[in-house]
């Protein structure tokens, strides 16, 4: 491994098991750390190293690659990533570092960023989010024209999944308001049978574009284009990318299941107000500003990790080289 990094910009090493809804995390928050402080984003993929139980259990990092500096700050989603994170807590001064709530103890590492709906207390160490951390960032105003977007997604443990139901309220929406444009997208998760049928919604003023024909920005410039976004409310990322836009956003209504907790954390949101039930679809069409409450934890969530972690960690460095 390197010495120490050239200049004073923390180095946050981000790791990921790759699944992209624990990636679009850890993006969010790398994005922000970077914008507040221009630290230097490495990846790790967790599953380029096979770490056993007593790496993780004893802090004894496993053989890195020799160009990486030396990390002030070591972030990791996904359980697929806790045992090299644990394996790499005794690396130099770096900080440590789980987003959402893990199976170990919280004190084997400096730090946890978890949702609300994980029902975890806030403390000095543990910040509590309104949903989950995304790449989006808020909008300052609406666009004035009348288009609206529709993010459908699929089945869940969640929420009972119901096509049909789904097809009547976007049916619905669309006949609400003719005036509108809409763009509908699927998922990875919404069945093929349901592809094919939000395919044949395709008409003059309503685009249907697969999941399978985006790329990566897509969403940001969709949102960025929209006056109302409609989201199912199966995936809380999906909901929170919405919501984080600052574009009105409505819940398509599909029955939660009992005991979840993600249905828990989408309803919070909408008893909040930062989203809307499908019942009062009149506030999400009408409105022509952005949201008054803004949902933007990536870019709170850095601003704590500056402040708790890497305020101190910058301090250390600069006595080091005095």
């Amino acid at each position: 491994m390197s010495l120490e990094p050239e200049n004073d910009a923390p180095v946050v090493w981000l790791v990921t098991d790759g699944k992209p809804g624990h990636r679009n995390q850890l993006r969010g928050l790398g994005n922000r750390l970077r914008a507040h402080t221009g630290a230097r984003l490495y990846w790790l993929d967790a599953t380029d190293y096979q770490v056993p139980l007593w790496r993780a259990l004893l802090g004894v990092a496993p053989t890195l690659p020799t160009d990486l500096p030396r990390p002030d700050l070591i972030v990791a989603a996904g359980t697929g990533t806790h045992r090299l994170l644990l394996s790499l807590r005794r690396l130099g001064n770096a900080r440590t570092l789980v987003i959402m709530k893990p199976a170990f103890p919280l004190s084997w590492v400096d730090g946890a960023i978890i949702p609300a709906h994980d029902e975890v207390k806030a403390s000095v160490n543990v910040f509590v989010t309104e949903g989950v951390m995304n790449t989006i960032t808020p909008l300052a105003k609406l666009t004035d024209n009348r288009q609206a977007l529709v993010l459908v997604g699929g089945p869940s443990p969640h929420f009972d999944w119901d096509d049909d139901a789904v097809l009547t309220q976007i049916n619905d929406l669309v006949a609400r308001y003719p005036d509108w444009r809409w763009t509908i997208s699927d998922s990875r998760r919404t069945p093929p049978a349901m592809r094919e049928r939000l395919a044949d919604l395709a008409a003059p003023r309503i685009t249907v574009v697969s999941c399978e024909a985006t790329h990566e920005n897509w969403l940001k410039h969709q949102l960025s284009a929209s006056r109302a976004v409609w989201t199912t409310p199966d995936s809380m990322s999906m909901v929170c990318e919405a919501a984080t836009s600052g574009v009105p956003t409505g819940l398509l209504d599909l029955p939660a299941r009992p005991g979840s907790r993600v249905a828990t954390g989408v309803n919070r949101l909408a008893e909040a107000g930062i989203v809307a039930h499908w019942s009062d679809h009149r506030s999400v069409m009408d409105r022509q500003t952005v949201a008054s409450r803004q949902l933007w934890e990536a870019d709170r969530v850095a601003k704590w990790v500056i402040e708790r972690f890497l305020k101190s960690q910058r301090t250390s460095k600069q006595g080091n080289t005095a």
